[in-house]
C-alpha cells in the first residue's frame, strides 16, 4: 500500500509493541505501587493508539505517496549519532546544541534563532532532570 499516513502509523504501533513487550519484562506493580515496568509499558500504550488513530485516519484522507528522503535520513541519524558520541566524550550541553542544529537541516526551513531556542529549551529540560529528578547527566 502506497499510503504515506497508513505507514506511518503502522511503523508507530511497531516501535509501541516493540518497546511494550520490552516493558512486560519488567515488574509492572500496579497504579497505587508501580514498578520499573509501568511507566514505559502506559508510554507504549499511548503511542500504540495514537499510531492506531493515524492509520485509521489515513483511509480517510487524501493518499500521499511514500517517498524516502534518503539525505534527510542519513541527518537524523548523524545527529543522533552526533549526540550520544558528544555526550559521551564531551558533555550533553554541546551535544543537544548539535542534534538540534544538525537535525533541522532535514526540514524545510532552517532558523537559528528557532534552534537556540529549541536548544535552551531542551538543555532546561536536561536540567530539571538532573536537579530535580536526580538523573546523573553529563551535561557539563
Amino acid at each position: 500500500m502506497n499510503n504515506r499516513n497508513f505507514v506511518r502509523g503502522s511503523v508507530i504501533m511497531a516501535i509501541a509493541l516493540l518497546f511494550g513487550f520490552v516493558a512486560l519484562t519488567y515488574n509492572v506493580g500496579n497504579l497505587a505501587r508501580s514498578g520499573p515496568g509501568l511507566f514505559p509499558l502506559m508510554v507504549s500504550s499511548f503511542l500504540f493508539v495514537i499510531g492506531l488513530i493515524i492509520a485509521a485516519r489515513s483511509f480517510f484522507v487524501e493518499r500521499l505517496p511514500v517517498d524516502y528522503g534518503v539525505k534527510n535520513i542519513v541527518l537524523i541519524l548523524l545527529s543522533l549519532v552526533g549526540f550520544a558520541v558528544i555526550s559521551e566524550y564531551i558533555n550533553m550541553i554541546l551535544g543537544i546544541i548539535f542534534l538540534v542544529f544538525c537535525s533541522t537541516f532535514a526540514g524545510t526551513s532552517y532558523s537559528v534563532v528557532r534552534n537556540i531556542k529549541i536548544s535552551i529549551g531542551l538543555v532546561l529540560v536536561a536540567f530539571a532532570f538532573k536537579n530535580f529528578l536526580g538523573l546523573n547527566l553529563p551535561l557539563y
